[in-house]
């Protein structure tokens, strides 16, 4: 299966901020999108990527002022991106290696979804539960 099928049956939806925005401010964003990582987009671009994760060490690090920091000064500028063509299989892999949860999903340059560990683990149920019926099948009729 390939990353254009799970964006195919998740939607293309990514909600971005801007490098800018409070941390206070991003919180929220988290919050009432129920996501684990937003996407830091400037000029339609992508800058960086901000996790509940990068919130939270941000604050043991630095205490509460954090929250009046801006999203820039605690995002994470190294993203790593895929493509829809990159298998589900590849991801998953790239994202056990890496300890990543998150990934943009880029054509051409343009930011067209993000995938999740979460997207991945649906996936492969998927695809094993797809397996076992035929596997079913193929014993009940022989």
């Amino acid at each position: 299966m390939r990353i254009a099928d799970v964006l195919r049956n998740k939607g293309p939806a990514v909600v971005t901020v801007d490098p800018e925005m409070p941390v206070s401010t991003l919180i929220g964003e988290l919050a009432r999108h129920n996501v684990g990582a937003l996407v830091v987009t400037e000029n339609d671009a992508v800058v960086g990527i901000v996790t509940e994760r990068d919130v939270v060490r941000r604050i043991h690090e630095r205490g509460p002022d954090i929250l009046n920091a801006r999203v820039v000064d605690i995002m994470t500028t190294s993203v790593f991106t895929c493509l829809p063509t990159d298998t589900v299989d590849s991801l998953a892999e790239t994202m056990t290696e890496r300890r990543i949860r998150h990934l943009p999903v880029i054509v051409d340059g343009q930011l067209v979804g993000i995938v999740s560990i979460g997207d991945v683990v649906k996936s492969r149920i998927g695809e094993l539960q797809t397996e076992r019926d035929q596997l079913e099948s193929y014993i009940d009729h022989g």
